[in-house]
Parts: C-alpha cells; structure tokens; sequence
C-alpha cells in the first residue's frame, strides 16, 4: 500500500483512461447476451425471452448458405492483406533507417502518414477516379493501348486485388512506425561490430536489423492474426457492390445488413460473437507457440 501511495499520482492519470475503456470496451459486453435471447426492442434485453434452444441464433448463421462464402472470403482477404502488407511495412522501415539524409527521411514519412488519416470513402473516390470503367485514368490509358477497357471496380477477379493495394497505399507508411521505432531502439554498437567484421549494409539489414526488431513483428503478427476475422468493414463497405459479394462480402458486412438493415439483432450478435470467439483463441494459442520462442503478448 505504501508503494501504491507514493505513486497515488500515476494512478489518478490512469484513471480517465481506464474509465474510458470500462464505459465503451467492457459495458458493451453486457449486450452480448442478446446473442442467447429472441431479442425485441420493446421489452429490452433483460426482459426479451431467452431462445429455444440458446444456441438457436448461432445454428442459424452456420445453416444458412451464407456462412461458407462469409468465413472464406474474410479469411483469404485478411490473409492476403498480412502477407503483403506486413513484410512491405517492415521493407519501408528498414529503407528509411538506411536513408542518411534526416530532412528526406522526415519529408517521405510525412508524405506516406497522410493517407492513413483519409477516411476510407475519400480513398474509395481516389481508387475511382484512377480506375472507373468510364472515366478512369488507368482505363483511358489501357483504351488508348489496347481499345478496351477493364471493369475494375466490379469484377470479381480483380476486387481483393484492388482491396490490398488501397490497403496498402493507405496503410503502410502508418504501419512502418511501430517498426522503424524497433530500428531505432537496436544497439548502435551491434552495427559498428558488424562493421568491423566486414559486413556491408545488406549484411548488416539480415544480421542485426531484422533479428534486432523479431519480437516486435511477432508481436505484430499475433495482433493480426488475432483479429483475423476483422478483415476492414469500413473498407469493404465503401468499396464492394452487388456484383462483387461472392468474393468481397465478409462477416462484419453481412452482420450489418442483419443487424441494422433487417432488424435481426440476436443472429447479428451471435456471429459478432462468435468470431470474437475465434479471435481470442487464435490469440491465446498463437501466443503460448510464440512464447516457446521467447516472445509473447504476456
């Protein structure tokens, strides 16, 4: 208690930020228990009738046809999306160390950070502008090649395609702080021993740099992959159209048309939940594997 009272101070700064997470990211939780109840807006949560049975909601998302294209298009989005964005994220932060000049260095950074803080229509108006089937420029310089044009924005070919790039423009120059923040950090003595013993710069990169920064990208990964059925419902929705659903339609889109377009907010709530579910376990399970290789989340 005494230790806890010569630093009263730092827990008083806590405290707004805990309040903050207890009122929006733990009382919420209480309306998971919609997922167990046939909910109705009138009588409430509390007084709605429990379902019959409780996992009635949950059966009716894995019954419906639905359910197959959901948990694979989400999942193949989320993974293309950790497999090109994130070794292209560590590329950029290894290539701006290596950058002598600090004032380049500071202006490309800059520069790559702005698109992060567009909000996901805006990106969708630049992608159209660059490649509308009509007006595009890429199209008017594929027309002018070849006489026609492509479909871009509608086509199911190329859709995931076209959501790991705006990704990835939008994204990778936020993404490359946390590990140009790891580069940073490494022993400036582990690059003047490697010096000495005759490593050039790409030696270097592959024997102190990237070792160097392995359990922020573990770490960084485990973040992922446990949120992997998030794969980016503001992206998608401002992105996808009717024609592209086979292959863009994802979980955290198809509970929105439930939830709030049909009303349907128990079978909404028990898929929210349920991949929930299936990203605390994958958390846990990925972390106790990283955890024999010395790194962990806790």
């Amino acid at each position: 208690m005494k230790k806890v009272y010569r630093k009263r101070a730092l827990y008083f700064m806590m405290l707004p930020g805990m309040a903050f997470l207890f009122v929006f990211n733990y009382m919420p939780m209480y309306g998971a228990v919609i997922s167990f109840k046939d909910f109705m807006v009138k009588k409430g949560i509390l007084a709605s009738p429990w379902a019959d049975p409780w996992y009635k909601y949950f059966m009716q998302f894995f019954n419906s046809p639905y359910c197959g294209r959901l948990i694979r298009n989400t999942l193949i989005i989320s993974l293309l999306k950790i497999v090109i964005t994130t070794p292209a994220a560590i590329f950029f932060a290894v290539a701006m160390a290596e950058v002598p000049s600090k004032k380049y260095r500071q202006v490309v950074q800059t520069v790559t950070y702005l698109p992060h803080f567009l909000s996901w229509i805006i990106v969708y108006g630049v992608f159209f502008s660059m490649l509308s089937e009509s007006r595009g420029l890429l199209n008017y310089l594929i027309r002018s090649l070849t006489g026609h044009s492509v479909n871009f924005m509608s086509s199911t070919k190329w859709f995931r395609t076209l959501l790991v790039v705006s990704d990835l423009w939008k994204e990778n120059g936020w993404n490359a702080i946390v590990y140009l923040a790891a580069i940073i950090g490494i022993d400036s003595s582990l690059y003047e021993a490697a010096r000495i013993d005759g490593c050039n710069r790409l030696q270097m990169i592959g024997h102190v740099t990237l070792p160097g920064i392995r359990s922020v990208v573990i770490i960084m990964l485990l973040l992922k992959v446990g949120s992997i059925l998030d794969a980016g419902f503001d992206q998608v929705y401002a992105m996808y159209n009717t024609q592209v659903l086979s292959v863009g339609d994802i979980i955290d889109t198809w509970v929105y048309r439930t939830g709030l377009r049909q009303w349907n907010l128990s079978l909404a709530s028990a898929v929210g939940l349920f991949k929930s579910l299936i990203g605390t376990t994958l958390l846990v399970a990925l972390n106790a594997l990283a955890r024999r290789w010395g790194e962990s989340l806790w």
